[in-house]
Formats: structure tokens, C-alpha cells, sequence
């Protein structure tokens, strides 16, 4: 079993929207996390099989179970920003040459996201993966691609640390049909696991953050995490 400490002064957890407003999860995701750890312990979880217009997602990673704690509160706020974009064929054309080599479709756009994120993330079920985590952080792994971030590679952790053990912490569990959520209990639909190619067979599951911090791990907090 392995536990971390991540913090980050900024987060995005998209939802999947359309539209000129991008919102955000409340709260870090299982598979933002799932992710997180494939990062961190230099799997490569995209796959290019050079027929489908999408990155697919390997076949093959590991299963594990994860649990998420809330250790503060992650504020929401959002932001306006221009979208740029180089239209196809001639969309748009009669406006090039005013932008003088720029790009001339610009849309308005709404972005959310999280502030001050403090999450206890715990793993279990893949102890080799584990290892390799571990083996990161402690500056020993093997080169890799990339950097963590959260959510949006803007989005960089300022820390992630080895945990002896859980922290006490406010837990996600999933939200039963016969559940009353607790007064500061916000009910989050919260993706599981992705599929690129088929938006029909993401994973999402109905969560609440406890009201109040628990010393130990309810296992109703592990959410297992598999890819078939």
C-alpha cells in the first residue's frame, strides 16, 4: 500500500462539456489521480495504434484501488480567456489580413479550476507499480516523458510526498441510492475511468466528500481503478 501527499496552488479537473464554459470537478478525480500515479511511476498510459483520429488508452495497466482525502478545501474560480484557432480551408479568410499573420478566429471562453489543493491519495492492489512511485520520487527512476500536473499541464504539484500512512482527512466515497448527504457534503459526479474512443463507456460514479475528518480509511473510500 502506498500513500502520498500532494499540494497544489492550482487544479483542473474538466468535466466533459461543450461549449464556451469549461467547468471543473470539485475535487481531484480517480482517474485525474490513476493518472497521476502512472506519471509519477513512468508508465506510459496513451497509445497510438495510427487508425483512429484520437490517443487511445493502453491495454493492460495496471488495476489498483484508490482512496482520496480532502485535507482543506479547494476553492472554485474561473477565468476569461480567447481560444484561438486556425480554421480549415478558408473559414474565416477576409479577416487574415487585418491580423497581420496572426490568428484570426479567436472565441471567448470560461474557464474553471481549483485553487489550493491538498489531497491524501492512497494506492493498493499493484505492488510493483508501487515501487516504481516510490523509486521516482526518491530521484531513482528512469527517465521519462513529461512532468505530473493536475488536470491541465499548466498545473504544476509545489509538492508530493511518502506517507507512512493515511493523514486524517475528509474521504470521497461514493454516494449509495438511499444516501442523505451531511450539511457541507456536496454531491460531485466524478470520472473513474476514460475512454478516448468511445464516450459511451467512461466510468463515472456519484461522490461526497465527508463532512468531518476521519483518522481512518472508511473502505467504502476505495475506488478500484481498472483499465480491460
Amino acid at each position: 500500500m502506498l500513500w502520498l501527499y500532494v499540494q497544489a496552488p492550482f487544479a483542473a479537473f474538466r468535466t466533459f462539456t461543450a461549449g464556451s464554459f469549461r467547468p471543473v470537478a470539485p475535487f481531484m478525480t480517480p482517474s485525474a489521480a490513476y493518472g497521476l500515479l502512472l506519471n509519477l511511476a513512468g508508465i506510459e498510459m496513451r497509445e497510438d495504434d495510427g487508425k483512429s483520429p484520437m490517443t487511445l488508452i493502453r491495454k493492460g495497466l495496471p488495476t489498483v484501488e484508490i482512496a482520496l482525502g480532502s485535507l482543506g478545501e479547494p476553492h472554485r474560480h474561473s477565468l476569461f480567456q480567447q481560444l484561438h484557432n486556425y480554421p480549415v480551408g478558408n473559414s474565416g479568410a477576409d479577416h487574415a489580413p487585418a491580423c497581420k499573420g496572426n490568428k484570426y478566429n479567436i472565441t471567448p471562453a470560461r474557464r474553471a479550476f481549483l485553487s489550493d489543493l491538498r489531497v491524501c491519495i492512497g494506492m493498493r492492489g499493484a505492488e510493483p507499480m508501487e515501487r516504481q512511485v516510490q523509486e521516482a520520487l526518491a530521484g531513482r527512476g528512469p527517465a521519462r516523458y513529461g512532468l505530473p500536473f493536475l488536470g491541465d499541464n499548466n498545473f504544476l504539484p509545489d509538492r508530493i510526498d511518502v506517507l507512512a500512512g493515511p493523514r486524517p482527512a475528509r474521504w470521497l466515497v461514493p454516494m449509495e441510492p438511499d444516501d442523505t448527504p451531511l450539511p457541507g457534503e456536496e454531491p460531485m459526479r466524478l470520472t473513474v475511468t476514460i475512454d478516448r474512443a468511445d464516450m459511451s463507456r467512461t466510468v463515472s460514479r456519484l461522490y461526497r466528500i465527508q463532512a468531518h475528518q476521519c483518522d481512518a480509511v472508511p473502505d467504502a473510500a476505495w475506488t478500484p481503478v481498472a483499465y480491460e
